[in-house]
Formats: structure tokens, sequence, C-alpha cells
């Protein structure tokens, strides 16, 4: 199995972390991890002020958890493994004493939208649009709906959790809050994601890092909360409902 790759490098202050999957930037419990700890590691080291997160190509975002994994998951310890990982990603970001700035160039699925909403400031193209699928899958959008629900509220939330069907559009992100900002083109995207990473690599680092504290006041309890979260993810993904239909997306693909 394939499990993608996460780069990272420094210049300037700016730490770009960019991560990638043939599968339409899926997102592998090994990707994931990887991910989580560049996250943590940019977020410690001494020459970076700002993190930017992004993916590869200029298509797709992130098309969310990686289909083949959840295929292979067959107990309850390997399932909680798997969704903890989107919860490392998550609270990396959350304690990362940095502002993080997510680059959505493309659609973003599942944990793609959870990635989105729990950066500090998130830009993104015309073309990202987002689904929250996973009530199609028999599970629901545990582990990343708390950032979610942070970012754009539990109406909002609610909407894209309940409606697993349907693309909500990247203007109907911005309007919500997920986005900052929206870009006609990936090219004015990268211009705007330069100037902003740029001014802020100028900016005083306490400031942010206090900045960003009070921006994130009452998740504390994330650690745990995402944990249980993971651990309900694991259960369902079990559950006779997903088993079906997995095995028909199995069927579908032979």
């Amino acid at each position: 199995m394939d499990t993608g790759k996460v780069e990272t490098s420094i210049t300037d202050g700016i730490a770009t972390i960019e991560f990638s999957h043939p599968q339409s930037n899926s997102l592998p419990g090994a990707l994931l991890r990887n991910l989580a700890t560049e996250i943590e590691n940019a977020g410690k080291n001494k020459y970076t002020r700002v993190i930017i997160i992004k993916s590869s190509g200029e298509k797709t975002f992130c098309a969310g958890a990686s289909f083949d994994e959840l295929i292979s998951i067959s107990d309850l310890e390997t399932g909680k493994k798997f969704f903890s990982g989107f919860a490392a990603v998550i609270n990396a970001m959350r304690k990362a004493p940095k502002f993080i700035i997510a680059r959505v160039q493309g659609k973003a699925v599942g944990g793609g939208v959870g990635i989105a909403s729990a950066a500090d400031y998130t830009l993104a193209t015309e073309a990202a649009s987002v689904k929250l699928s996973e009530l199609n899958v028999g599970i629901g959008p545990f582990v990343v709906g708390p950032a979610v629900e942070r970012k754009i509220g539990t109406s909002a939330f609610a909407a894209l959790a309940i409606n697993a069907s349907e693309w909500m559009s990247a203007q109907w992100a911005k309007e919500k809050g997920m986005y900052a900002s929206i870009h006609p083109t990936i090219e004015e995207l990268d211009k705007a994601i330069e100037e902003l990473a740029v001014k802020l690599s100028q900016s005083n680092p306490e400031a942010m890092m206090l900045l960003k504290k009070i921006f994130w006041e009452g998740t504390e309890n994330w650690d745990t909360l995402l944990a249980q979260r993971a651990e309900m993810s694991g259960k369902l993904v079990l559950s006779e409902f997903t088993r079906n239909f997995i095995e028909k997306f199995k069927q579908g693909a032979r």
C-alpha cells in the first residue's frame, strides 16, 4: 500500500509542509502520523515563524480517509489507531505555537475539510468545494467535527454532516468562515499566500503565539475528546452497515 509522503522546507522563517498521495491526496494512517510529526517539528523549530500546509498537484486538495485502509480495518484497535491519526493532525495544528495557513487548491473531503478548518487562516480557489461524506460510509465526521464546528458553527457543520453526498461550494465555505478568501486561479491563490506568509514571518513571534492561544481557548480538552471520537469511529467502521458498504465498494472495484 502506497503511504504517500510529507515534505517540509523552511525559507526565511516560512515552513511549508506538503503532503501527497497518488489517490487524490487521500490520507492513510502513516501519512497522517508523518504529517502530525512535521507540524509538531515546525512548531518547535526556532527558525520558523509561520507554517503553510498544502497538498501536491493542482486538482483535489484532499480526498479524506484512505479507502484502501478503511477496507483493511478488521478490529477495534486498528480502527481506533487509524482514526487517531486525524486526531493527531488536528491537535498538532491546534498546539503549534505559530500561525498555520492552509492552501486549498481543490476539492476537500472529510479529513481534508478538517485540515482546512483547523488551520488558523485558510485560503482557497473557487474550485475548492467541500464535503463531509462520512455518513454515507456508515460512520460520521466525529474526529474532524470539533474543528469544523469551531470554525463554521453548529448549524453549518450539521448541514455538511447530514447532507453527506452534496458538495458545498467554495463560496459557501467562505461565507461560513472556513475560508478567509477565495481566488479564481491557483496562481492568484499562491500570490496571496506568499504575501501573507511574508508579512507574518516579519511579525512579532511572541504576539502571534499569544494570539493563537487566545484563538484556541476552550479547546484544552481536545486531546481526550478527539481520542474518544477516534474510538467511536473505530467501532462504527466495524458495523454491519459499513462492512456491507465496503463489500459493495470492493465488488464494484473489481
